[in-house]
């Protein structure tokens, strides 16, 4: 089995605004296997949030995870995966539809809230997705 932890985080430079994602995915020992850094468009942040967690579980099936530990800094997002919080926003429930097709392609799979602070890597890479549409 292929165990690995996946980081993502969606930005949103306005609330909607200029919008991108990034995702990091680790093997269990912690070495970086991917890091994805997309431009989504104009956006809400959490609409942001949730393709990021998206691209991340693509990559993570692309690279033989098996056994997936997922990690966001987003609360809502993580309660609503988590069966916590019902999603209400029409926007949002499409992805969250998807994002629950794809775990279960998983064997196992956690997802949990992590601190901004725990999930630099993944909002460098979401900001960086928006900076390469401005450049």
């Amino acid at each position: 089995m292929n165990r690995c932890r996946l980081f993502t985080d969606g930005a949103s430079r306005g609330n909607p605004g200029q919008a991108g994602a990034g995702a990091v995915l680790l093997t269990d020992q912690g070495e970086e296997l991917a890091t994805c850094s997309v431009y989504l468009g104009i956006c809400t942040n959490n609409i942001a949030e949730y393709k990021a967690l998206l691209i991340g579980l693509d990559e993570a099936r692309r690279c033989g995870c098996t056994e997936l530990a997922v990690f966001l800094d987003s609360e809502l997002i993580v309660r609503q995966v988590q069966g916590r919080y019902k999603v209400k926003s029409e926007a949002l429930l499409p992805l969250f539809h998807q994002v629950q097709k794809r775990l279960a392609a998983f064997n196992h799979w956690s997802i949990a809230h992590v601190p901004r602070m725990k999930n630099t890597r993944a909002d460098q890479l979401a900001n960086q997705g928006i900076d390469t549409a401005a450049a």
